[in-house]
């Protein structure tokens, strides 16, 4: 089984810049070892560490994160029942699920 750091540094791979479109953001993902991702111009990179001014911010467990993005569980249910804390735009927050295809990553 994969940890949460690898699955956030294998994100890239996952991207569909055909659904991201023109989308231009900065997603802080706050596990055990925080990762950012940058998306911009239809590419995507994962960072080890912090972002100086991510657009949102996710508050995560390991063990939520690897369910939330291996399909075993959906981001509104992480939210609403409190597994993930949001910080920042709730609406890009909703467009990362969007741009990432959950198959690709295992």
């Amino acid at each position: 089984m994969n940890d949460a750091h690898d699955l956030l540094t294998r994100l890239p791979l996952c991207f569909m810049p055909e659904v991201a479109g023109d989308l231009s953001m900065t997603a802080q993902y706050m596990p055990r070892q925080p990762v950012y991702i940058v998306i911009e111009g239809g590419h995507c990179q994962a960072h080890d560490g912090l972002a100086d001014a991510p657009d949102v911010t996710l508050r995560i467990r390991d063990d939520h994160l690897i369910k939330l993005m291996t399909g075993r569980m959906r981001g509104i249910t992480a939210f609403l029942t409190g597994k993930i804390k949001v910080e920042g735009n709730y609406i890009l927050a909703q467009r990362l699920q969007q741009v990432f295809d959950p198959k690709r990553i295992t």
